[in-house]
C-alpha cells in the first residue's frame, strides 16, 4: 500500500506461467524506458538458481545504449534452481530465518520508496516476480496474495506455448478476483499455435491493451554470438517504429499512471458534486481536503489519498490508514480476504441469484442449519429467516413478536389496540435505519417526521473502568437516593457472572424497579408486546457497555420466572439484537451464556458475512414459528425482498464462519484470553483483544470520564459539557490519529509505511474497533498512538 507517486511510475509484472518470458519482455520494458531517458529500477524481490544467470544482471547487461540508466537488483538470492519456498527451505531446513510474508513485502516497499527519494524527476519501476500467478512465495504463500498489500498495477505476461489461451485468461481472472489493475498484456506471436490472435481480441473486448511481438532467438553456443544475437533482438523490440510493440507500452504505461492520478485527484471534488453521504452534515465539510479517497484496501487498511499528501513529490500520493471503525463494525478478517472473495464468486457463478420462497439452495441451508443448530441458536432457536442486513432483520424479528403477541392475547385488544402495541428496550436502543426499526425506540437523532414511538425504555447501569479500576454506574431513575452513583465491583469478570450476582442487593434492586414501572405502564394502559435489547453493548448510542445483570433481571421479570428453559415464551417474546455484537464481536460467539438466558428471537448480521456482503438472520423459536402456522396464507410471515437468502450471502456468511471456528482456537485469542484473566487475578468470561492495562491506565487521563474494551471494541467516554451524539468533542480531540506517525518502528501497515486512524466518533464516545485477526503487534502500536494523542 502507498505506492503510488506522481514522478515515479511502478508496475508489477507477473507471468500467466513459468517460462513465458517474463524477464525478456521486462527487459525490453526496462530498455524502452531507459531509450527514452527515463531512469529505471528493475527489481527482481527473490531469484532462484546460480547467481551468473539471475535476472537482474541479465537486465544490467542488456540495457542497451542507456544502460547507465538502468538500476537492477535482486533482495533474496537462493542457489537451487527451483520454487522460492523450496529453495528458501532446503538453504534453511528448520525454517528458522526464512522471511514471512510481512518481511518480503516491506522489502519491496522499502526499496520503492528509496527509488522514490532517490530521483526527483519521472522515472520507471518494473518488479517482476516468479513463475506463475499462484508461483509460491518464500513463505509458501501464492504471489498473487502475498503481494497484494501493494496494490501495484500491472503488466501480465501472457503464454504463448501450448495451452497458453487458457493459463493466460486463467491468470487474467485470478488477478481480477483479488482487485489487481491490469494495465496491460503482453506476449510473444507463435505462428503455430496462434495464441496471440485469440487473446488480443479477448482481451481488447474487456478494455485491456494488448502488444505481441516477435519471439526471442534460439540459443546459440558460443556466448558471444549468443550475446551479439541477443542485443540485435532487443534493439529491434523496443524501436519506437514498431507499431504496438514494447516502446508503445511504455507510453500507454505513463497514460495510465497519469489517468490513475488525474481520478484520484478529481474525486473529493466530484464527490462533492454528486453524493449524498450517510450521517454526514454537509455544511461541516469544507472542501475536497475532507473527503477521503480510498483508493483500495487490504487487511486492517485502507490506501487513501488526500489534496494535503500531495505537497511533497517525493512522497506517496497514498497513505495507509487503520479501519479504526472496521467499517462500520462489519469486518471479520480485513478487507479483501481472498477466501470470502472466493465464496462469492463461487457462488455468483453457480446461482448468481435465485428465488427463495418454497424453495432451497445448499448455501442457504447449510447457513440455516449452521445458525440454528451449531451456531448462536443451539439449544434454543428451530429456525433461521434469512434477509438482506441488520435492519431488515429487525423488522423481520419485530413483526414475529407483535404476530406472536396478539395470537395469544388478541381477544383482549382491539385492531387499533394492536396497532399500538408497543415494545420495552433501553434508552439509547438503535436497531437499524428501517422506519418499523425506528420506531422499536425513543425518539432521538436517528428518527425522522414519520417515526412514531412505540413503548417504554428504561436508562440502563452501565459499566466500564473509572480511574483504572471496574466499576458500575447506576443512573439517578434506578437509584434509591434518586442521584446517578457508581458501585465499585471487584473485577470485571465479577460483573460478568452474572448467576452469582443474581443474589445481591442490586439484582434485587433492579428486579424490583423493572416490576415497578411494568405495573404502571399497565395502569396507563400501555400496551408492551416484546422486549428487544441490545445485549451487553448498545453501539450506536454509544457504545454504552450495559451492566449484564440489569439486562438478565429484565428478561427474567418479564418472562415471570428466573429460568428460559421452556419452549413456549411466556409473558411476552425476547428479541436479541446481536447485529453488532453477536458471532465474536465482544469475544462471545451469543451473549446467551453470559446473560443465561436465551431469547425468541435473536438477529445477527455485520460478521456475519466478513463485511463483505449484506446479510442477515433472524432466528426463532418453535414456539414463535407456531404463531404464524395454520392453512390460511394470510396467516403466514409475509414479509421478503427480491434479495432474501441470496446465495453469494450465504455462501460467503458459511466460509466467514468456518473461518472464525479456526480463529477462536488460534494462539492470539489464547494469548489475550491468558492476558485478562492474569490480570484479573482469575478464570474470566469476558476478555478483550486489547490490553488491560492499557484500557485501565487510559480511564485515568483527565479528559476521559470512562474507557471499556470486550472482544474488539475499545471505547473511551471523555468529559465533555455538552455531551451527546451531536458533540464534536471526541471528534476533535482524535484528529491527530489521522496523520501518520513518523515512527516506522510503530508501523504495522503492509509495507512498513507510517500510518494514520481511520475513526468515527459517537459525539463525546471515541471507539475503536479491529477485526477478529488483527495482529497483536498491530494492537499494541493503535494502543500507542492512542495514548500519546489523548494523554497529550
Amino acid at each position: 500500500m502507498s505506492s503510488l507517486y506522481k514522478h515515479l511510475r511502478v508496475h508489477q509484472i507477473f507471468g500467466a506461467n513459468t517460462d513465458v518470458g517474463k524477464t525478456i519482455l521486462t527487459t525490453a520494458l526496462s530498455r524502452a524506458s531507459a531509450s527514452k531517458k527515463f531512469p529505471v529500477f528493475y527489481l527482481k524481490p527473490v531469484s532462484t538458481g546460480a547467481k551468473e544467470h539471475a535476472d537482474d544482471r541479465h537486465v544490467a547487461r542488456f540495457g542497451g545504449k542507456a544502460s547507465k540508466l538502468i538500476h537492477a537488483e535482486c533482495l533474496f538470492q537462493y542457489d537451487e534452481p527451483v520454487s522460492p519456498h523450496l529453495a528458501a527451505r532446503l538453504k534453511d531446513p528448520e525454517n528458522a530465518n526464512i522471511p514471512s510474508d510481512d518481511i518480503f513485502i516491506k522489502s519491496v516497499a522499502t526499496r520503492i520508496r528509496e527509488y522514490a527519494r532517490r530521483t526527483g524527476k519521472a522515472a520507471h519501476v518494473y518488479i517482476e516476480t516468479a513463475g506463475g500467478v499462484h508461483s509460491p512465495t518464500l513463505s509458501g504463500t501464492t504471489q498473487l496474495d502475498c503481494y497484494r498489500p501493494l496494490f501495484l498495477p500491472t503488466v501480465l505476461i501472457g503464454d504463448s506455448k501450448l495451452g497458453g489461451i487458457s493459463s493466460t485468461i486463467s491468470a487474467y481472472e485470478s488477478l481480477l478476483l483479488r482487485g489487481y489493475i491490469v494495465d496491460a498484456v503482453i506476449l510473444f506471436r507463435d505462428e503455430y499455435y496462434r495464441n496471440s490472435e485469440y487473446l488480443t481480441e479477448y482481451f481488447r473486448e474487456r478494455g485491456i491493451y494488448v502488444a505481441t511481438v516477435d519471439p526471442p532467438p534460439a540459443r546459440i553456443s558460443d556466448p558471444l554470438q549468443d550475446a551479439e544475437a541477443t542485443e540485435k533482438y532487443y534493439e529491434a523490440l523496443v524501436s519506437p517504429e514498431i507499431e504496438n510493440g514494447v516502446s508503445s507500452v511504455v507510453d500507454y504505461l505513463d497514460v495510465r499512471h497519469g489517468i490513475r492520478l488525474k481520478e484520484l485527484e478529481s474525486m473529493p471534488q466530484r464527490t462533492l458534486n454528486s453524493v449524498w453521504w450517510p450521517f454526514v452534515q454537509h455544511g461541516t465539510i469544507k472542501g475536497p481536503e475532507d473527503v477521503t479517497v480510498i483508493d483500495s484496501a487490504y487487511g486492517d487498511f485502507f490506501s487513501v489519498a488526500r489534496p494535503q499528501t500531495n505537497t511533497n513529490t517525493s512522497s506517496s500520493i497514498l497513505s495507509p490508514e487503520f479501519d479504526g471503525s472496521a467499517s462500520w463494525w462489519t469486518q471479520t478478517f480485513g478487507h479483501a480476504n481472498p477466501s470470502l472473495t472466493m465464496a462469492a464468486a463461487r457462488a455468483s457463478g453457480r446461482y448468481g441469484h435465485v428465488m427463495f420462497p418454497q424453495a432451497t439452495h445448499l448455501p442457504a441451508l447449510k447457513l440455516a442449519e449452521r445458525m440454528v443448530h451449531n451456531g448462536p441458536g443451539k439449544g434454543w432457536a428451530s429456525r433461521a429467516f434469512i434477509s438482506d442486513n441488520g435492519s431488515t432483520g429487525m423488522e423481520v424479528a419485530l413483526k414475529m413478536a407483535l404476530r406472536a403477541y396478539t395470537i395469544r392475547h388478541g381477544s383482549k385488544f382491539t385492531e387499533q389496540d394492536k396497532k399500538n402495541l408497543g415494545i420495552l428496550g433501553l434508552k439509547g436502543s438503535y436497531h437499524g435505519d428501517t422506519i418499523g426499526a425506528m420506531d422499536a425506540c425513543e425518539e432521538g437523532v436517528y428518527t425522522c417526521e414519520w417515526h412514531n414511538a412505540k413503548g417504554y425504555w428504561f436508562e440502563p447501569p452501565s459499566i466500564g473502568f473509572q480511574d483504572g479500576k471496574p466499576r458500575i454506574s447506576v443512573p439517578s431513575s434506578l437509584s434509591s437516593t434518586a442521584k446517578p452513583h457508581t458501585v465499585p465491583a471487584k473485577s470485571l469478570s465479577w460483573i460478568y457472572d452474572v448467576e452469582e450476582r443474581l443474589h445481591t442487593p442490586l439484582a434485587r434492586g433492579y428486579a424490583l424497579y423493572v416490576q415497578r414501572a411494568l405495573e404502571k405502564i399497565e395502569q396507563q394502559g400501555q400496551k408492551i408486546a416484546a422486549l428487544v435489547i441490545e445485549p451487553l453493548v448498545m453501539g450506536a448510542g454509544g457504545m454504552i457497555f450495559v451492566d449484564p445483570l440489569f439486562q438478565r433481571v429484565l428478561v427474567d421479570v418479564v418472562r415471570g420466572r428466573r429460568s428460559g428453559s421452556s419452549k413456549e415464551w411466556s409473558g411476552m417474546p425476547v428479541i436479541y439484537d446481536e447485529v453488532f455484537v453477536g458471532l465474536n464481536r465482544l469475544g462471545v460467539e451469543s451473549a446467551g451464556p453470559i446473560l443465561g438466558v436465551y431469547p425468541d428471537i435473536s438477529v445477527n448480521a455485520k460478521v456475519l458475512t466478513g463485511g463483505l456482503v449484506p446479510l442477515s438472520v433472524t432466528l426463532a423459536t418453535q414456539s414463535i414459528f407456531n404463531a404464524f402456522l395454520n392453512d390460511a396464507k394470510a396467516d403466514a410471515l409475509l414479509h421478503g425482498h427480491s434479495y432474501t437468502a441470496h446465495p453469494i450471502g450465504c455462501e460467503v456468511a458459511n466460509e466467514t464462519l468456518a473461518q472464525i471456528d479456526k480463529l477462536v482456537k488460534t494462539d492470539e485469542w489464547k494469548s489475550a484470553k491468558s492476558k485478562w484473566s492474569e490480570y484479573q487475578g482469575e478464570e474470566s468470561k469476558v476478555w478483550s483483544l486489547w490490553d488491560p492495562q492499557f484500557v485501565a491506565e487510559v480511564s485515568k487521563l483527565p479528559k476521559v470520564k470512562e474507557a471499556m474494551a470486550l472482544g474488539s471494541v475499545f471505547a473511551i467516554n471523555f468529559e465533555d459539557s455538552s455531551a451527546g451524539y451531536t458533540s464534536f468533542f471526541a471528534q476533535n480531540l482524535l484528529s491527530p490519529l489521522k496523520k501518520p506517525f513518523e515512527d516506522s518502528g510503530l508501523s504495522n501497515a503492509p509495507g512498513g509505511a507510517p500510518y494514520g486512524i481511520h475513526y468515527r466518533t459517537l459525539g463525546n464516545i471515541g471507539y475503536f474497533m479491529t477485526s477478529l485477526n488483527t495482529k497483536a503487534s498491530v494492537i499494541r502500536s493503535l494502543e500507542d498512538k492512542i495514548w500519546r494523542t489523548i494523554a497529550n
